[in-house]
């Protein structure tokens, strides 16, 4: 908070605020937001569509923030999620939110990449880690006040208030950020030519093209109305051509040896889609969980989000110590996170106490906290200058694709489970959330090869 970063710092925390004003909103306001426009079969999808969008956004972003610079795609970025947040407010029917969703999405993919470009341009390496703790802090207000408020909205006024009211953040992020930003160039040296950004943008839109494929044809195959319009032979083509479309982009999106996950950083790359798919994927579930089974309120059961997000800050600041070596928080982190997801399945399967469901989804917050934050320090470590806009994609890519797998597959999962009756019993939340935990145990073993040589090593072996 020295005068020479005070207002960059500001600016950038902001921009997460806005980003974590959103998010809560919307998973507390949820189940809600469901019955009202009539969108219960299709629950998951206005998480996955919104990571599917921006998962088009943040390759474009990465493309355009090594040739351009940063600004153009923060810029566009947060106008973006303006609309995005408007259109949902103001909804008619469900496939509106969900529109609305999509566009938030795009938002958050333009704007999140040109934030790690900005942070390894302004601010020196030994700040960095710092900052990214700070990031996690920034979640926490939202954390504190934005379930509860989202729920008492939603019960008592209009949950579309959640929407309308986060709008406001992202004006005091533009000008707060932009006096420092205006002054930042493009990178001295390009690591790639206006050609082959226009390529990997392409690769991005077929890349979310295709994840929206597949997602829509395995939700539809658990929707009776569809079933009945649509053969499954028609939505089993449609699913895996949209599984074709992601399988022939990943690898060209992401750095090599990412899918033989090769140790430094294509193993943190697939460590943070793991962690993602097994977070996300649970968390869009937690407070319909509360409700469902345990009658609670929106805005009690809301509460839950909270723990999650303060055990995130806390383990953000943990990392931030260095009491560990970083790969090494890339296996404790996972696998923390893993054993409190099963400690939620076992709950929810013996409907012990929710007070016990919150307090390991706190702890389970805290290995997301260790992991996630030192996965964009080691990213920031091992990228040159010329690549932080490609490799800050790749990273935010695997992010997102995670989170997509997590909900869109809970979500299908979930429909798949339910009752004739459309009621959930205790088993169908503890088997979503046990398979889920699986993920991030296999983020742990994945943390395990995120250990790179030491620079004597690697020159020794250079000669």
């Amino acid at each position: 908070m020295s005068r020479a970063y005070r207002g960059l710092v500001i600016g950038l925390l902001a921009i997460v605020t806005c980003s974590a004003f959103e998010a809560m909103a919307v998973t507390t306001a949820m189940p809600v937001v469901a019955g009202e426009l009539g969108g219960a079969r299709a629950y998951g999808m206005a998480f996955s569509l919104y990571l599917t969008a921006a998962m088009a956004a943040t390759a474009a972003a990465g493309s355009w923030c090594d040739v351009k610079g940063a600004r153009p795609s923060l810029l566009t970025g947060l106008g973006l999620m303006t609309v995005g947040l408007i259109l949902c407010g103001g909804a008619w029917d469900f496939g509106a939110f969900t529109l609305g969703r999509m566009v938030s999405g795009a938002g958050a993919g333009f704007m999140i990449v040109p934030v790690y470009v900005i942070i390894g341009q302004a601010l020196p390496a030994a700040l960095q880690p710092v900052l990214f703790g700070w990031f996690s802090a920034a979640w926490v207000v939202p954390s504190l006040v934005g379930p509860y408020v989202s729920g008492v909205l939603a019960e008592h006024g209009s949950w579309r208030w959640a929407f309308y009211g986060v709008a406001p953040i992202v004006v005091v992020a533009v000008l707060f950020t932009w006096p420092r930003v205006r002054s930042l160039g493009v990178p001295e040296e390009r690591s790639m030519a206006a050609g082959e950004g226009r390529r990997r943008s392409l690769l991005g839109l077929t890349l979310a093209v295709g994840v929206a494929a597949a997602q829509w044809a395995t939700q539809s195959s658990a929707d009776p109305s569809v079933r009945d319009v649509l053969t499954p032979v028609l939505l089993g083509l449609v699913g895996l051509a949209g599984l074709a479309a992601v399988l022939a982009t990943i690898p060209r999106l992401l750095p090599r040896g990412v899918v033989r996950v090769a140790r430094g950083l294509p193993a943190v790359i697939v460590v943070r889609g793991l962690l993602t798919l097994a977070f996300f994927g649970a968390e869009a579930f937690i407070p319909l969980m509360l409700v469902e089974r345990y009658g609670l309120e929106p805005s009690i059961a809301g509460l839950a989000l909270t723990g999650g997000a303060l055990g995130w800050t806390a383990g953000s600041f943990v990392q931030a110590k260095g009491w560990l070596a970083r790969p090494t928080y890339l296996v404790v982190g996972p696998a923390l996170l893993g054993a409190c997801m099963a400690g939620v399945a076992t709950v929810v399967a013996t409907e012990a106490s929710p007070w016990l469901l919150a307090a390991a989804w706190a702890v389970a917050g805290m290995g997301m906290g260790v992991a996630t934050t030192t996965t964009s320090v080691l990213l920031l470590d091992l990228s040159d200058a010329a690549e932080r806009g490609r490799n800050s994609a790749s990273l935010q890519l695997a992010d997102m694709l995670g989170g997509v797998i997590g909900t869109a597959g809970a979500g299908t999962l979930y429909s798949l489970l339910l009752n004739p009756d459309r009621t959930p019993g205790p088993g169908v939340f503890a088997v979503l959330v046990g398979v889920l935990a699986v993920s991030a145990f296999f983020g742990a073993v994945a943390g395990s090869r995120t250990r790179t040589p030491s620079p004597v090593v690697r020159e020794a072996g250079r000669a």
